[in-house]
């Protein structure tokens, strides 16, 4: 899978660019705020329909204007296709496959498929729950794009829960009880969506945990090939696995026992939810943890072995795709600068194989030779091909 054109009509800081692309290694060279990463970072939206660096869409339209357009013709398989995507911040966006407008924008998730190596990626270790949370559900969905779907059913039935959570403990006697029959309907609704993705989450865990294993023997000086191991932090009592300790790797549970175990954990922590108004069990609430040895990494890894780990983190899900039939497309973001000699030859080395990888750089000598390919010098908003 390659892009072989981009178009991007208002995004970011683009009123108008077009680039024709190729397969193999494409370096976007220039220095920083002239918007390399502006380009990278529309491929990866049409891959999740989501950004790597912003948390909402509005950051990606162009000061004064109303909409961005992101265009990008994709050969797989030997077959073009052509996908467009229209960003309209506080509104639903529209998405077209070969000019065709789609039913919901979402059903173009997982056409593309990116896996994206930035700076930001040190926040998988060192960040808040919800920074792994976000790498395993966006994971999930590249695998299965159903699970677009899903998570989004999720969200709204927790706003929705949250909502009549602060409603019934605020109430009076009478409101409360009826308020408490219509949270028990909520409670269903959390407990089959949560279910789903707690399932989806255990079912990626046990399948990404020995190519994390493997990349970070790969990629950290004198790791051993046991050293870096994962695990799943849930308040809920995960059928087959007894203890407060974070579930290992393995078969994930089925998915009516993991939706009663949610139930369960929803009744037994009711009073507290209304007293405090929030939905306190739930895929929500739950962590990634990364371990180095006997030890978490947040918190007692070093820089260097926390940039080794956010990098297999990435490189695992990538050999996680390509062993399940796809070849997604690889943006290295400004990533060479923040390595050290050794591990910028190891990750060219290691990446040099995929069918395209796009790079961003603020100077030629932060693109490793092994990376050598079609460069892109950009400056001042305007991109040319050298």
């Amino acid at each position: 899978m390659y892009v072989a054109s981009l178009s991007l009509h208002d995004f970011r800081s683009y009123p108008e660019v077009h680039l024709d692309l190729e397969a193999g290694a494409c370096a976007f060279v220039g220095r920083n705020g002239q918007g390399k990463t502006n380009l990278v970072e529309a491929i990866d939206y049409l891959s999740r329909l989501s950004s790597h660096r912003v948390a909402s869409d509005a950051p990606l339209v162009r000061a004064g204007a109303s909409r961005a357009v992101i265009q990008a013709e994709v050969v797989r398989d030997g077959r073009t296709a052509l996908l467009e995507v229209e960003i309209h911040p506080g509104s639903a966006n529209k998405a077209r496959i070969n000019r065709s407008v789609l039913p919901r924008a979402r059903e173009i998730v997982g056409l593309v498929r990116t896996v994206v190596f930035s700076p930001e990626d040190l926040a998988l270790v060192k960040g808040d729950p919800g920074d792994r949370r976000r790498f395993l559900d966006d994971l999930l969905i590249l695998r299965a794009p159903r699970y677009a779907g899903v998570r989004s059913d999720y969200d709204r039935v927790l706003r929705q829960r949250n909502t009549l959570l602060k409603t019934a403990g605020g109430a009076r006697r009478g409101a409360q009880e009826g308020a408490l029959a219509t949270l028990e309907v909520w409670d269903a609704h959390l407990a089959r969506a949560g279910a789903e993705i707690l399932h989806g989450r255990l079912a990626l865990l046990d399948a990404l945990a020995p190519f994390v294993a493997k990349s970070y023997e790969l990629i950290a000086r004198g790791a051993r090939h046991d050293e870096a191991t994962l695990g799943y932090r849930t308040a809920l009592a995960v059928p087959g696995h007894e203890g407060t300790e974070p579930v290992p790797p393995g078969p994930a549970p089925d998915r009516a026992d993991l939706e009663q175990a949610l139930l369960d954990a929803l009744a037994e922590r009711r009073k507290d939810e209304l007293d405090r108004g929030v939905t306190l069990v739930g895929p929500h609430r739950d962590d990634l943890t990364l371990q180095l040895g006997p030890l978490p990494a947040k918190g007692y890894a070093s820089h260097g072995e926390s940039w080794s780990y956010a990098l297999a983190l990435r490189l695992a899900s990538y050999d996680l795709l390509r062993s399940e039939g796809d070849d997604p497309i690889l943006v290295l973001d400004d990533v060479f600068a923040e390595l050290d000699s050794i591990r910028r030859d190891q990750l060219a080395e290691r990446v040099a194989e995929a069918e395209q990888v796009l790079i961003t750089a603020a100077v030629d000598g932060d693109v490793p030779d092994g990376l050598a390919g079609a460069r892109f010098r950009v400056a001042d908003q305007t991109v040319r091909r050298e």
